[in-house]
């Protein structure tokens, strides 16, 4: 499935963490109002609780997104899940909860088009968080709709030559562990993302003379979309999801 973004001039909408700009990002909510809205793809982070179970939150501490303090590799899943992950963000989000990847694997089963980018954030267990998700996205029959992220080059590396999967990297001033070359990091990598501030004409037609496909993040303005569709990057992982999905839409009644 995950294929089908090869030489595909469509805009393709990836929602960052859910519905990031309107709701607390990587919570079911979040997530579920994203695929209601009709993204093409979410993005979201895993990372292992003390217990190793993977478990979806972007920092490796609780600190910013719910009401706790500490390191989330410090605290069971069971304790995670007294954490609250909404109300930060907004009194009328109080009570969500940090959900289990399973949690969110059995969301997505009503939504079986929508592709998934599966950010890996580094840590010392990093790899085998990918193994613990890999076997649960195979459980659940959704490898092939998958892309595989991180800003780890070994991790990323790790990814490709353990898995075989197809993984997004970064360039290469953004990521740890980085091997310049042809014959290293980048042969790893599927597509690469690209921030607004690296997001470049020459940048793209580089990585695309390589076979990669260039991805960007994160335009969240009528302006920041053009810009990118005019630097020739057309799979978009956004904060906000409806300048891109209006576009599109406008573009389509043309």
């Amino acid at each position: 499935m995950i294929d089908k973004l090869v030489n595909n001039p469509a805009l393709i909408v990836a929602g960052h963490r859910g519905w990031k700009s309107a709701y607390p990002e990587n919570t079911l909510l979040g997530f579920q109002q994203a695929l209601e809205l009709g993204v093409d793809m979410l993005e979201f982070d895993l990372r292992f609780s003390k217990d190793r179970v993977v478990v979806v939150i972007h920092d490796a501490t609780v600190d910013r997104t719910t009401n706790g303090s500490g390191n989330v590799g410090d605290y069971t899943v069971e304790e995670l899940k007294r954490l609250d992950a909404g109300g930060w963000f907004g009194k009328a989000f109080e009570g969500l909860k940090i959900p289990t990847f399973e949690e969110l694997c059995e969301l997505l089963a009503a939504y079986p088009d929508v592709l998934l980018n599966v950010e890996v954030k580094p840590s010392p267990d990093a790899k085998e968080v990918v193994d613990a998700a890999v076997t649960m996205l195979d459980k659940y029959g959704y490898l092939p709709r998958c892309v595989f992220t991180c800003f780890d080059a070994e991790t990323l590396a790790y990814m490709h030559d353990a898995h075989q999967l197809k993984t997004q990297g970064f360039p290469g001033e953004l990521m740890s562990n980085y091997v310049s070359g042809p014959e290293g990091t980048v042969s790893k990598m599927w597509a690469v993302g690209l921030n607004m501030k690296l997001l470049t004409p020459e940048r793209v037609k580089e990585y695309e003379e390589q076979g990669i496909l260039p991805w960007c993040y994160c335009p969240d303005s009528e302006q920041q979309v053009y810009y990118a569709l005019g630097c020739g990057s057309t799979m978009m992982t956004v904060n906000n999801p409806l300048p891109a999905m209006q576009i599109r839409e406008r573009n389509a009644l043309k």
